[in-house]
């Protein structure tokens, strides 16, 4: 699993571009509805798909994601369920990286060691859980690790250079740096400040620098994918769908081309930061 994501952060850099990082609540608002977005995220522009596991008490996760979450549970959605939409993606797709992202206890309740083999059989190749410190890498990172499953530490602002070494110890795959301090959704950080902290984090280690939280537009896009060799969006994803609803939540036929049309724009700006930035 851990091939797959290299690659494509190989192929991204021989292109001389940021990858486009896109997060999808599983599961919102339905199952063959989130099936349909996922299934159409690579033909708008994302490099690497993330795939939220829902959540009841989702500490870190702002408006959006949590109401993304709430539809998601409402439909019945559960880890194994997502976990479902994966091993559907795949058997049209062998290329597109997947992370899971969300929390530990969903994991806990399934138990580490039937959800990691789960996770394999379903062709996950990352894993972002927000609410595991590098202090309980013996809980989930280093099994996930041994089994060949890339486990992808968050950085903030307030990592100072003592903290960054043990927060990049056991991380693979790419780095995630939120750019600012906060829930998901917020205001999109003073580009020239992420521009320095990516190459702070550099500094420290080999892996790819993606950055997110606040990015909704393909202007910040660009300015940020300037900078970064990855841009993460979620918050404006999760809204475009919730906009494209019913009145009692329900999916529509413009849902997935919702979606999409985001996306694309996202990724057009994506792939003009090099060029941006170097005008």
């Amino acid at each position: 699993m851990t091939a797959r994501m290299d690659k494509r952060f190989a192929d991204l850099k021989a292109e001389g571009r940021p990858g486009l990082i896109t997060y999808m609540m599983g599961g919102d608002p339905d199952f063959q509805t989130s099936l349909g977005i996922m299934k159409a995220l690579p033909g708008a522009g994302a490099d690497v798909i993330e795939l939220g596991m829902p959540f009841s008490d989702p500490m870190a996760d702002g408006p959006a994601i949590q109401l993304a979450g709430q539809r998601a549970l409402a439909g019945g959605q559960t880890l194994a369920k997502t976990l479902d939409l994966a091993r559907e993606f795949r058997k049209d797709d062998q290329d597109t990286p997947i992370v899971l992202m969300g929390y530990y206890n969903p994991i806990y309740n399934m138990g580490v060691e039937t959800f990691l083999d789960q996770a394999l059989e379903a062709g996950i190749d990352g894993l972002i859980v927000v609410d595991l410190p590098p202090e309980m890498d013996d809980e989930l990172c280093i099994p996930a690790l041994a089994k060949g499953v890339n486990f992808i530490r968050l950085a903030t602002p307030t990592t100072d250079e003592k903290r960054l070494p043990t927060v990049l110890r056991n991380t693979s795959g790419f780095v995630y740096y939120v750019s600012m301090n906060g829930i998901t959704g917020s205001a999109l950080p003073d580009p020239s400040l992420v521009g320095a902290a990516v190459q702070r984090i550099k500094a420290h280690t080999d892996l790819p620098i993606c950055v997110g939280f606040g990015v909704k537009t393909a202007d910040h896009a660009r300015a940020i994918g300037a900078a970064a060799d990855g841009v993460v969006v979620g918050s404006a994803i999760v809204a475009q769908v919730a906009g494209s609803l019913t009145a009692d939540g329900k999916a529509t036929d413009h849902t997935v081309s919702a979606v999409t049309t985001l996306v694309s724009g996202l990724a057009t700006g994506v792939r003009s930061a090099r060029l941006a930035a170097a005008e």
